[in-house]
């Protein structure tokens, strides 16, 4: 009789909620207790993209682009519903579902409990949080539901190509500002670090690994060093909770308000995307990744900006980095319950 064996992925993995819950109080902890620590990690930053957050989040992706099989990515355009649900859901929809939910909050439900200038603000930092759809970490959440990773790519890259156009307009509507300045650094770093290195480093270790046609070895080498993607995420989780331990513990109530309707724009962005792919028959590998896409934010971009518009103490850049905050408990919520329910969906 064979004993069976726990791998640390298995544990990592079964028990992710409960690591991740730890690490937002050790953050948190950590960064009430050696602010200066974090400090001096927050100041290695370049173009708001701290580079520490970006080592960590490269960990977390390069096993996801080991597995793009660029042969394969020519076969996406055959299968456009996925890709479709995606654009319409990030471009058409998630804006405008971002405005009216900060209106509805900020100028009605909470008009009470916040003045009228600092409601403006957060409804600002909610709308650039929901004009700037994900870059990074949706590889992470496709990875976890087991996506189709060639398409993810191709979803991902046409996403940051309509960003380049549409992110200032879009912006400038919502808000009413005429005089949006586009941090192309951050968005273009962002692109390279989060996009171009890992995947050049997946194609090359790829190409090694599959010399003979040999996929097994490919599967062996992901499988080996998927842990490191989870502990990648747990150490992010670390940084960005201790980055912001002292504005948690100093405005719990402001945090709380911004947090409600950032919380019920996430899942219900979900919830019609993922309803909208189970309708229309999109096989789950394809279907879960679109929906995490269509929910997740782009905070680099959205901090940056911001933070040029209304200033590093402005209440349109506290509303950004709540949805930081907010962005990792919530999408980990989703890739459970989209796992939970792949059964419902075909592929």
């Amino acid at each position: 009789m064979t004993q069976k064996i726990i791998s640390p992925l298995g544990i990592f993995e079964r028990y992710l909620s409960l690591w991740v819950g730890l690490c937002i109080a050790a953050g948190v902890g950590l960064g009430l207790a050696v602010p200066g620590v974090f400090q001096a990690i927050a100041s290695l930053e370049y173009a708001s993209v701290n580079l520490v957050v970006a080592v960590f989040i490269w960990v977390m992706i390069y096993p996801m682009m080991v597995n793009v099989d660029f042969a394969s990515i020519k076969d996406v355009g055959k299968k456009p519903k996925g890709l479709c649900i995606t654009l319409v859901i990030n471009w058409l929809i998630k804006p405008f579902t971002m405005a009216a939910l900060g209106i509805l909050f900020f100028e009605y439900l909470f008009a009470g409990l916040v003045s009228p200038q600092d409601a403006k603000e957060y409804i600002a930092g909610m709308i650039l949080l929901g004009v700037a759809p994900c870059t990074a970490m949706v590889f992470v959440w496709s990875q976890m539901v087991k996506g189709d990773a060639n398409y993810t790519l191709v979803q991902v890259s046409v996403n940051d190509i309509i960003m380049i156009f549409a992110f200032a307009p879009l912006v400038a509507l919502l808000l009413g500002v005429t005089d949006i300045i586009v941090p192309w650094e951050t968005l273009l770093l962002s692109v390279v670090l989060y996009v171009l290195i890992p995947l050049t480093a997946g194609y090359v270790t790829r190409k090694k690994l599959d010399n003979a046609n040999n996929h097994e070895r490919i599967a062996t080498f992901t499988t080996q060093i998927k842990p490191f993607s989870i502990m990648g995420l747990l150490a992010t989780v670390v940084l960005l909770f201790g980055f912001q331990a002292e504005t948690i513990i100093d405005k719990p109530l402001v945090i709380a308000l911004i947090a409600i309707p950032l919380i019920i724009q996430s899942y219900g962005i979900f919830a019609v995307a993922y309803g909208w792919a189970y309708l229309w028959r999109v096989p789950f590998s394809i279907a879960a990744p679109a929906a995490l896409i269509g929910t997740s934010n782009f905070f680099e971009l959205a901090v940056a900006v911001a933070i040029s518009l209304f200033g590093l103490n402005s209440g349109a850049a506290l509303a950004t980095v709540v949805g930081v905050l907010v962005e990792v408990p919530v999408m980990l919520s989703l890739v459970v319950f989209a796992n939970k329910t792949r059964q419902h969906f075909q592929g």
